[in-house]
């Protein structure tokens, strides 16, 4: 070991006691003794990884065993804050999306006062020549927006736990959506101003946080990626709370199998406990599936962001057909006293938008291409993952509705529609407004003595 190289170059390694050393004087020393100290310990960990022959490299086996076990105490930290206090959550997610706030606008700010570039950065095409073309950039370019674009029907799954849920969930989401699209949109065109080249291949591979601990400092940098750390884990337990209440809310109505447990509500906190473990316990599956095998993750990754467009299209393009053929929707008025969230006049237009973009995102988060799920060429399976994905699922849901057809009718108050439709004979109609005229006649019959009297 006492051959590798140490930062700063000071520090050295101690064959007597077995460890690296670097003298408090010579931190002192250095142009920036803080500095110093971080890239010493980096290094010193560095070195023991190589030491004990570990890779800390996430798509390595070594690194993908590490992002587990921090991704699965992250759930179980979410799973129990969900499971055992409703309040708490609440003001933990409200403190987490303020500090993600403030975040991205201070990152814009700084970034912005580091620009190198102007906003034509948008404009700039590296390597794009005939062959190519735009639409194929588009395409790439879109799906990190369909990434970002997504979540926000969590206000309608969390709906009856807010007050006034008629009148604050539209508006809700809407403002969920408006904050997404313009932070993300200022957030990259900071990034691509301040980068320091957009080039030399580091901004593909280090993305965001290479821009912000290479043009606003080591430390101010780290913070600012602190923040977004607890973003990331804001983002997760809200995700899991929108699932429990998803899963809570189909449950009571008898929709997925084991309906009974996982629709009760624990009497001492208040929270559907098994709705809340049934998403944690999930995602570390999916989560366990990086050991050895960081293509599929990723892939899996892709695949739900491509479930949820689907899930949108089963909403939007059954409401566009509603609209369409005259039937609208159900009027009414909100807790305010004011009429239900519409579109008004511009309902069918944005309708019709919004199946479009869903589809077109769905086809293009779907599409079996090997550059986006399986670009180390692993293996088949990976190529057609969105496809096996998606028949797995229509299958599974099938199964699912098979079993529990007969109690979710029940419990949504409707008879149990027959697999074949009921055919009548010629002239029962005419039959049975006769026994009705029957019966009417027979009725008033009765009743004549009664009014006589």
């Amino acid at each position: 070991m006492a051959s590798e190289t140490l930062s700063p170059a000071a520090a050295h390694w101690d064959s007597e006691l077995g460890e690296y050393i670097l003298n408090w004087d010579d931190i002192r020393n250095e142009a920036d003794p803080h500095q110093a100290a971080v890239d010493f310990g980096l290094t010193a960990i560095r070195h023991a990884c190589v030491a004990c022959g570990w890779d800390p490299a996430l798509a390595s086996r070594d690194g993908a065993a590490n992002a587990v076990v921090l991704g699965c105490l992250l759930l179980v930290a979410t799973t129990v804050l969900n499971a055992t206090s409703v309040r708490i959550t609440a003001v933990v997610n409200s403190v987490g999306v303020t500090c993600e706030l403030v975040g991205v606008v201070l990152i814009v700010v700084l970034l912005t006062s580091k620009a190198e570039r102007g906003p034509s950065v948008v404009l700039h095409t590296t390597n794009l020549d005939s062959t190519t073309g735009y639409v194929v950039p588009l395409l790439v370019s879109a799906l990190m927006a369909a990434y970002v674009l997504v979540g926000f029907d969590s206000a309608g799954e969390l709906s009856e736990e807010t007050h006034k849920p008629r009148a604050t969930t539209p508006r809700t989401i809407l403002r969920a959506v408006i904050a997404s699209g313009i932070g993300g949109a200022f957030l990259i065109v900071a990034a691509l101003m301040a980068a320091p080249s957009v080039t030399d291949g580091d901004l593909a591979t280090q993305g965001l946080p290479y821009v912000l601990t290479s043009r606003l400092g080591t430390t101010p940098g780290k913070l600012l990626l602190l923040d977004v750390a607890l973003a990331v884990c804001v983002c997760t337990l809200a995700i899991q709370t929108a699932a429990a209440r998803m899963i809570f809310s189909m449950a009571r109505d008898n929709v997925l199998p084991g309906s009974r447990q996982l629709r009760e509500v624990s009497p001492r906190t208040g929270t559907p406990v098994a709705a809340t473990v049934v998403p944690g316990v999930l995602a570390g599956v999916c989560l366990v599936v990086n050991v050895g095998n960081a293509g599929l993750f990723l892939g899996l990754a892709s695949v739900c962001i491509m479930l949820l467009y689907v899930a949108y299209l089963m909403v939007t393009a059954p409401l566009l057909v509603r609209r369409l053929t005259g039937r609208g929707l159900s009027a009414g008025v909100d807790e305010n006293g004011r009429p239900l969230f519409s579109l008004g006049r511009f309902g069918v237009l944005v309708n019709f938008v919004a199946v479009g973009y869903g589809l077109a995102m769905a086809i293009n988060l779907g599409w079996p291409r090997a550059e986006v799920y399986d670009p180390a060429g692993e293996g088949w399976y990976l190529h057609y993952l969105p496809l096996i994905t998606l028949a797995v699922v229509a299958v599974g849901g099938l199964l699912a509705f098979r079993a529990q057809r007969s109690a979710y009718y029940a419990s949504i108050g409707l008879p149990l529609r027959t697999a074949a439709p009921v055919v009548e004979v010629e002239g029962a109609g005419r039959a049975r407004k006769r026994c009705r005229a029957f019966r009417s006649s027979i009725i008033r019959r009765r009743a004549a003595p009664i009014r006589s009297a």
